[in-house]
C-alpha cells in the first residue's frame, strides 16, 4: 500500500541543489511529487503528505494509477501511497492528536474524466475498473503521520479510507472545514457533484439547485443530523470552499460570495457583517489569498483576517455549473486587499478596512504565515479564475479556447511578502525575491516546512493528466527560501517541549551564545517564540493555518547564553485550536528550525485550561555579554517527536494492523464484486446550452495557466485535440442531496455505512468495521475513547 519508486538519481540531484542553493529569495526545484499536489499537509518534521484527484498518473500502486504520495523533506524523494476513494477537491483538517482527515471528494472516474465503470443508482461513479477508485463524495479519510524510523508500509502509517466504516452524512465536494475549540471539525456546504460555480441559471432553487448543491453543515465527530445553513442559500453560486475562521468567542467568521457573517456552531445563529467592499469575490473560483494575521500579545490575540486578490467579475459573467459566460482569462484579477476584525475588543462595530494593494493582481494567490510574523503570497495568475472548462459562453468550441481547459492566464512567478507591522503604504515587498519558471495556477499548493522554507507544488487545470497542453499536469516541487535565509547564524534553542497546554506553568528555552552575534541583552530583548500551524493546503487555501506569538521574558547569563521564559498558549482553545504545530524561536526576525509539538490533550474533548502563565521579570546581564555566532550553524536539528504522537485516530499499532488486514480483505472483495458489474465507459452529456438536460451539468474544475514554453511533451490521457462532451466535467448525473451512499454499488444498507445512523453500540463493546451500524458506532466509540482503539 506504500511503494518507493526508483528515483535515486533524481533524489541525488535534488539534494545537491538543496545544499548549494539555500539563497535568500531563491526558488529551487527539489524533485517530483509523483502525483500532482492538489492537496498537501506537513505530517511531522520529516514528511509532507500529498493528494491528487484520481487521474492517469504514470506512478502506479497495486496495478492502478496513484493519487497519493508522501514526500521526504530530507531526501526530496516521494513514494506513492494507496488511496481508495476519489479525493478530487476534498477539504481537510488536522485532528487534536496530530492526525489529519480529509472530507468528501467526487464520484469514481476513469480515463478522460469519464464516469466510473460501475454506477451508483443516481448514475454517478461508484467504482472504476481501470483507475480502481471508489466514490469519494461522502468519504472521511484518516492518516496518522509516521516518521522514517517507523515501517511506512505498515497499516498504521497508511490512509484509512473505508466509507463502510467512516463517512459523512452528506455528499460534499468543495466543502469548508474548520476546527472548533474542542477539536471537533465543522464541515460546511459544497457541491453534490461537479461544476464551475454552485448554481443553475436561472437560479430558481438557491437552496439545493435541483439536487446539485449541499447547503448544510455537519460535524466530525457527529453532533447530530446535518442542518441547513441559511448563509449557504444567501450566497448561492459563489459559496464553495467558504472562508472560515474560528473566533475567540467560539463563533466562526464565514465569508462567501461577497457576504460575511459570524456563525454560532452551537445554535446555528447567524450575525451579518458588512459585505466585501467593491463586490470582490474571494472564494473559489475567484480564489483570493486569505489568511488570519498573526495573533500576538501586542494585539491581545484578537483575530484579524486579510483578504487579497480574487476578482470583481460581474455576476452575469460567472455563468453556472457548466462554465462561465465570459472568457475569464481576459478579465484582470483584483489587486484589492481588505482586512476585518470580526470581534473588536473595543466594542466597535466590525468593518472592512482598506489595506495596501497587492503589487500585482492575483487569482489563486496563496498566503503562507512565516515564523517571523510576515505573510508570504505565492502562486496564481494575473487574469481569470480557478476552474477549468472546455467552453465558455463566448467560446463555444473547445478548439478555440485560448489556454486549453484553463480559465486563467498570466502566471505570477514572483512571490511577495506582506508585513503587518509596517505602516500603511509600506506593507508589500518583492525586493530580492526570485522568479519561478513553473506556472502555479489551478490546483497548486504551498506549505511551510520545519526549516522555515516553503514547499510549492502542484498545478493541473486539466480533466485528466495532460503533459502536452499549455498548462500541463505538474509534478515538479520547488522550495522558496524567504529573506531570513540570508542570515549567517540561526537560533539553536534547547529545551523545546513536545506538548503544550492552555495556560499553566511556563517553560524555559536555553539559547546558546552561538545562536546570534552582538549584544546578548539586545538579542534576548528581540527574541520571540511562536507557534505556527501550516494547515491543510488546497486551492489557494490553508485550512486551519494560524500563527501565534507566546508571551515571554528572559534572563541573560554572563557567558552570553540566555534563558527564554515562555508562557503556555492562551487559555482559550478557540484562539489556537488543539492539535499539531511547529514551535519556532526568532532572534531579530531570524527563525530557528521548527520543533513539532502537540497543543492540548490530543483528544476531541473540552480542553483543560489553567490560569495564564506567570512570567518573571526580564533580567539583563551586567557584563556586556556577546554572542559568538560564526555562521556555521543551520538552525539546529528539527525535532519531530512523531514517535510519541498523542494517540492515533484509527487506533493502537496492533489494532490498526488488524483493521488494515480486515480492510485489505474488504477492498479485494469490493473490487472483485465491482469488476463483475462493469458497465461500458460513458461520457454522458451536458446537452446544449449552459445547463444539461438533467438540470445539472458536467463538471470538473480547473484554472491553470503555464507559460507557452513549459508545455512538456510526453504521454497524456487528455488532449486539446480530443475534447469531451459538455462544458465542465466531473460527473454527468443528477443526484438528490439526500441520496444514500452505496460504496461500489454493492447494495449496502444506509445503516451499514452511514456514520450518523444512530444505531447504539452495545455498552462496553468495540464496534466492528463492516457490521450493521458500524459507521455511527465506530465514530462515536472513537470520539468517546480519545480517538483510540482499546
Amino acid at each position: 500500500m506504500y511503494k518507493s519508486l526508483p528515483l535515486l538519481a533524481l533524489g541525488l540531484a535534488a539534494s545537491t541543489d538543496y545544499v548549494h542553493a539555500q539563497k535568500a529569495g531563491s526558488i529551487v526545484e527539489v524533485g517530483s511529487t509523483l502525483v500532482s499536489a492538489m492537496m498537501m499537509f506537513l505530517g511531522n518534521n520529516e514528511k509532507v503528505y500529498i493528494l491528487d484527484k484520481t487521474e492517469g498518473n504514470n506512478a502506479t500502486i497495486d496495478g492502478h494509477p496513484a493519487w497519493g504520495s508522501v514526500w521526504d523533506i530530507n531526501s526530496h524523494q516521494a513514494e506513492v501511497m494507496e488511496v481508495l476513494t476519489n479525493t478530487f477537491c476534498a477539504s481537510g483538517m488536522h485532528l487534536p492528536n496530530g492526525s489529519f482527515a480529509t472530507f468528501g471528494g467526487n464520484g469514481a472516474i476513469g480515463p478522460g474524466g469519464n464516469i466510473g465503470s460501475v454506477k451508483n443508482s443516481a448514475g454517478s461513479g461508484a467504482y472504476d475498473a481501470t483507475y480502481e477508485d471508489y466514490d469519494g463524495t461522502k468519504s472521511i479519510r484518516i492518516l496518522n503521520p509516521c516518521s522514517s524510523s517507523q515501517d511506512m508500509s505498515s497499516a498504521e502509517c497508511q490512509w484509512f479510507d473505508n466509507a463502510t466504516v467512516l463517512s459523512m452524512q452528506k455528499q460534499r465536494w468543495y466543502s469548508a472545514a474548520e476546527a472548533l475549540g474542542d477539536g471537533t471539525i465543522a464541515l460546511i456546504g459544497g457541491f453534490v457533484n461537479g461544476g464551475y460555480i454552485n448554481r443553475n441559471t436561472p437560479n430558481t432553487d438557491p437552496e439545493y439547485e435541483g439536487g446539485a448543491a449541499e447547503p448544510t453543515y455537519e460535524f466530525y465527530p457527529t453532533r447530530g443530523p446535518a442542518t441547513v445553513m441559511q448563509f449557504m442559500i444567501q450566497t448561492s453560486g459563489l459559496n464553495s470552499y467558504a472562508h472560515t475562521y474560528l473566533m475567540p468567542s467560539g463563533k466562526m467568521l464565514v465569508q462567501a460570495n461577497v457576504s460575511t457573517m459570524l456563525w454560532d456552531p452551537d445554535t446555528n445563529e447567524e450575525t451579518a457583517l458588512p459585505n466585501m467592499p467593491g463586490n470582490v469575490a474571494r472564494v473559489y473560483p475567484a480564489s483570493g489569498a486569505v489568511a488570519m494575521l498573526p495573533l500576538t500579545p501586542a494585539n491581545n490575540y484578537t483575530p484579524t483576517v486579510l483578504f487579497c486578490g480574487g476578482t470583481d467579475m460581474p455576476d452575469q459573467y460567472w455563468g453556472n455549473y457548466s462554465f462561465p459566460n465570459y472568457n475569464t482569462w481576459n478579465y484582470p484579477a483584483s489587486t484589492d486587499c481588505q482586512r476585518i476584525t470580526p470581534e473588536p475588543q473595543d466594542g466597535s462595530t466590525p468593518a472592512y478596512e482598506q489595506d495596501d494593494d497587492l503589487l500585482e493582481g492575483r487569482t489563486m494567490g496563496q498566503f503562507i504565515a512565516l515564523p517571523d510574523g510576515t505573510m508570504l503570497v505565492v502562486n496564481g495568475g494575473r487574469n481569470g479564475t480557478a476552474g477549468y472548462a472546455q467552453a465558455t459562453g463566448q467560446t463555444p468550441n473547445f478548439g478555440d479556447m485560448a489556454y486549453g481547459e484553463s480559465l486563467a492566464a498570466g502566471p505570477v512567478g514572483t512571490p511577495a511578502i506582506y508585513n503587518p507591522n509596517m505602516p500603511k503604504g509600506q506593507r508589500w515587498s518583492n525586493a530580492g525575491l526570485g522568479n519561478s519558471n513553473i506556472a502555479r495556477l489551478y490546483h497548486s499548493s504551498a506549505i511551510l516546512l520545519p526549516d522555515a522554507s516553503v514547499m510549492i507544488a502542484g498545478s493541473n487545470p486539466n480533466i485528466d493528466v495532460n503533459w502536452t497542453t499549455i498548462y500541463p499536469t505538474t509534478y515538479t516541487a520547488e522550495v522558496f527560501y524567504p529573506p531570513y535565509f540570508s542570515a549567517s547564524v540561526r537560533p539553536q534553542p534547547s529545551g523545546m517541549p513536545q506538548t503544550l497546554s492552555y495556560g499553566g506553568n511556563m517553560f524555559n528555552l536555553t539559547v546558546p551564545s552561538s545562536s546570534y552575534t552582538g549584544s546578548a541583552n539586545a538579542a534576548a530583548a528581540n527574541t520571540s517564540v511562536v507557534l505556527v500551524r501550516g494547515g491543510f493546503t488546497t486551492h489557494a487555501m490553508n485550512m486551519g493555518q494560524r500563527h501565534m506569538e507566546l508571551r515571554t521574558s528572559y534572563t541573560v547569563n554572563d557567558d552570553g547564553s540566555y534563558v527564554m521564559h515562555v508562557a503556555q498558549p492562551h487559555p482559550n482553545p478557540n484562539i489556537f485550536q488543539p492539535g499539531p504545530a511547529l514551535l519556532f524561536v526568532n532572534i531579530n526576525g531570524i527563525p530557528s528550525n521548527g520543533s513539532y509539538v502537540i497543543l492540548g490533550s490530543g483528544k476531541v474533548e473540552t480542553q483543560a485550561t489553567s490560569d495564564e502563565s506567570t512570567l518573571p521579570s526580564a533580567q539583563n546581564s551586567s557584563s556586556n555579554a556577546q554572542g559568538s555566532g560564526s555562521g556555521s550553524n543551520s538552525g539546529g536539528a528539527a525535532s519531530s517527536h512523531t514517535g510519541t504522537i498523542v494517540g492515533a485516530v484509527i487506533g493502537s499499532v496492533a489494532a490498526v494492523a488488524l483493521l488494515g488486514a480486515l480492510f485489505g480483505v474488504c477492498v479485494a472483495r469490493r473490487r472483485r464484486a465491482a469488476a463483475g458489474r462493469q458497465a461500458p465507459l460513458s461520457r454522458g452529456s451536458a446537452g446544449g446550452g449552459p445547463v444539461g438536460p438533467t438540470g445539472t451539468r458536467s463538471g470538473s474544475e480547473g484554472v491553470y495557466n503555464a507559460y507557452n514554453d513549459k508545455a512538456w511533451g510526453g504521454g497524456s490521457t487528455a488532449s486539446l485535440q480530443a475534447p469531451l462532451a459538455g462544458g465542465y466535467r466531473d460527473e454527468h448525473e443528477m443526484r438528490t442531496p439526500r441520496g444514500s451512499f452505496d460504496p461500489a454499488g454493492l447494495g449496502q444498507r444506509p445503516s451499514d455505512v452511514g456514520s450518523y445512523a444512530y444505531g447504539g453500540a452495545r455498552a462496553g463493546a468495540t464496534p466492528t468495521p463492516g457490521s450493521s451500524g458500524a459507521g455511527d458506532d465506530w465514530e462515536r466509540y472513537m470520539a468517546s475513547n480519545g480517538g483510540r482503539l482499546s
